[in-house]
């Protein structure tokens, strides 16, 4: 079975993580270095849907607008700062372009970050 954002019965931190992102593979190859047991999902294939998104909103250190990739994809959209200045924004163009969601997410309790530079990931579990 594959793991969601959503499980009853998962660790206590959850990875957002994309396997081609050098940043996503050093954010779990961190909580394995940490022994931290992590839900680690894989956003492209499980995306988070709108109310997963707007927990990790409640959740985030990091400004929402952040949570949104500024890439050659968010350009091809058309998509501007302005599109994605609310959380409500970020949630709909994340909910329709989940490609867009910055990576990695690290999860941990009542806190969530965006996990650049791979520092921050490693304060965050305890290392």
């Amino acid at each position: 079975m594959t793991p969601t954002i959503g499980s009853m019965a998962r660790p206590a931190v959850t990875i957002l993580h994309n396997p081609n992102c050098n940043s996503s593979m050093n954010a779990v190859r961190i909580a394995e270095e940490l022994g931290v047991e992590a839900e680690v999902v894989r956003y492209l294939k499980t995306p988070p849907d709108a109310a997963a998104l707007r927990d990790i909103i409640a959740k985030l250190e990091d400004p929402v607008t952040d949570l949104v990739r500024r890439d050659a994809t968010f350009a091809e959209l058309g998509l501007s700062d302005a599109d994605v200045a609310t959380d409500q924004q970020v949630v709909a163009v994340l909910v329709e372009h989940p490609k867009l969601l910055q990576r990695p997410i690290v999860i941990k309790g009542r806190r969530a970050i965006i996990g650049r530079p791979k520092e921050r990931v490693r304060e965050l579990l305890g290392g």
